[in-house]
C-alpha cells in the first residue's frame, strides 16, 4: 500500500518521493493517521477501510474550496484512493506547534469571519414547488455532495430556505438516526413543528462553514499561522461554526474579539447556538450512545422553553 502511496505522491506532484520515514499517530477515533517523509517533504496520510473513500474525497473537495477563498489556512490535499482494502488521504503536513497565543488566535477569528463572507460564483438553481412549471430558486443551502459529520453522513441537497434545511437534513435526519439507535426524544417531533417559527424573520447569508469546528480540528503552526482542518464543509448559517467552537470547553476568548471586528454576530445568536449545537450532540449520541441522549433531551427542552 505505501508504495502505491508515494508513487500516487510522485504523479500528483510531479515530484520524486521515495518514502524513508513512517510513523503512526495517535488522536484520531475514525481514521489511522500517519505521518510519512522523504528526504525533503513530509506529509499527513489518513487510512480508513477502502468503502469509505467517498469521505476522503468529500474532505478533499473541502479543504479545496476553503483553500481557493485565500482567507485561512488549511492543510493542501494532495491525492487520496483505495489500495486493496483501504483507502487513503494525502494531506500537506502542517508543523502545529502549541496552542498558540492571543495574537494567533484573534487572527483565526478574523480569518474565519474572512472565509464566511465568501460569497459562492455558481450556486444552483432549484424549483421552488413539485410541478414542472414552479418558479426557479435560488439554492443557497447545502453543497454539491454529501460528505461526514465524524462518520455520519451529512446530508447537503440544495436548499432554498435554512430553516427547511435545518429542520430535514441537520435536526430532523439526525433524530431519525437516533431512534434507530433506540434513543428516546419525546419532544423531538414537537421540535421539528417549531422549527420555522424558531428561525421565523432570520434570514442568515450563506456562508462557507467548516462545518465541524470543535478545538480538535483547529491549531496553530509552530510558525504561529492559525489552521483548520478535518472539514465537514456546506454553505449555511456561519453561525454553526462559532457556536461549536463553544461545544466543547470553548476556543479562547481573542478568537471571538478577532472575529467580531471583522463580522460581528446578529442579535438572537445566543438562544440559536444551543440549537445549532443540538444537531453535534445528537450525532454523538448516534457515533458513541451513552449520556448523550439525556444532553440532547435537556438541549430540546431549553430551545422549546
Amino acid at each position: 500500500m505505501w508504495d502505491k502511496i508515494a508513487a500516487h505522491i510522485c504523479e500528483t506532484t510531479g515530484e520524486t518521493f521515495s518514502l524513508d520515514n513512517r510513523r503512526s499517530l495517535s488522536g484520531g477515533c475514525i481514521n489511522q493517521g500517519y505521518y510519512i517523509r522523504s528526504s525533503s517533504r513530509a506529509y499527513f496520510t489518513k487510512i480508513n477501510q477502502a468503502s469509505q473513500v467517498a469521505m476522503f474525497e468529500a474532505e478533499a473537495l473541502g479543504l479545496q474550496q476553503m483553500g481557493e477563498t485565500q482567507t485561512i489556512r488549511v492543510p493542501e490535499p494532495i491525492c487520496w484512493g483505495i489500495k486493496g482494502n483501504s483507502a487513503y488521504i494525502v494531506l500537506e503536513w502542517l508543523d502545529l506547534g502549541s496552542r498558540g497565543g492571543d495574537r494567533a488566535w484573534k487572527e483565526m477569528g478574523r480569518k474565519l469571519a474572512e472565509m464566511h463572507k465568501y460569497t459562492p460564483p455558481n450556486l444552483p438553481l432549484i424549483r421552488g414547488g413539485e410541478e414542472p412549471n414552479s418558479r426557479l430558486l435560488r439554492a443557497v443551502f447545502g453543497w454539491d455532495i454529501n460528505n461526514t459529520i465524524g462518520s455520519t453522513i451529512q446530508i447537503n441537497n440544495w436548499t432554498a430556505n435554512w430553516a427547511e434545511f435545518w429542520a430535514e437534513h441537520r435536526i430532523g435526519y439526525q433524530l431519525k438516526l437516533a431512534r434507530r439507535r433506540g434513543g428516546h426524544f419525546p419532544q423531538g417531533e414537537r421540535l421539528l413543528e417549531m422549527i420555522p417559527e424558531l428561525l421565523a424573520g432570520y434570514e442568515p447569508q450563506p456562508s462557507l462553514v467548516h462545518g465541524d469546528l470543535w478545538g480538535g480540528n483547529a491549531g496553530v503552526t509552530s510558525a504561529g499561522e492559525p489552521v483548520i482542518f478535518d472539514p465537514a464543509t456546506y454553505f449555511g448559517d456561519r453561525e454553526v461554526d462559532l457556536a461549536m467552537t463553544e461545544l466543547f470547553g470553548g476556543f479562547p476568548a481573542q478568537f471571538y474579539r478577532g472575529y467580531n471586528q471583522v463580522w460581528p454576530l446578529d442579535s438572537g445568536y445566543e438562544e440559536r447556538k444551543t440549537f445549532y449545537n443540538l444537531y453535534h450532540i445528537l450525532n454523538h449520541f448516534n457515533l458513541f450512545g451513552g449520556s448523550y441522549e439525556s444532553q440532547a433531551n435537556q438541549m430540546i427542552n431549553r430551545i422549546l422553553g
